[in-house]
């Protein structure tokens, strides 16, 4: 019986290693999937911006500043821009999650009349 003693000690020890590293796995995922979800919501909401500056009659340049703005309000990046017609906005943005190891998504959306 002395041969087998501490045996639970290293069986539990691994069951709750295993339960850990579950355990941060599923965090990381939880943070891609939320960087995604900012990411497309950013995306649609600058595009609209955008689309709505468009409609306006503001140029390109002030389209695309405004979908900027929104999308920096929605703690993301524009990371490209074209207005193809009248009114239409074509956006790409990036966001990145907190944490020791961001994780980073990125996005498009097009909004406008044409």
């Amino acid at each position: 019986m002395s041969r087998e003693r501490g045996q639970s000690t290293v069986a539990v020890l691994g069951v709750l290693g295993a339960l850990v590293a579950s355990t941060v796995g599923a965090l990381d995922l939880a943070r891609a999937v939320n960087a995604a979800h900012v990411a497309r919501a950013a995306a649609d909401l600058a595009a609209l911006a955008g689309a709505g500056a468009g409609v306006r009659g503001a140029g390109a340049g002030e389209a695309c500043a405004q979908a900027s703005r929104l999308a920096a309000l929605n703690h993301a990046q524009l990371v490209a821009c074209a207005v193809p017609g009248e009114g239409s906005v074509e956006v790409s943005v990036t966001a990145t999650s907190g944490g020791p190891w961001p994780r980073t998504a990125r996005a498009s959306a097009r909004a406008g009349p044409g």
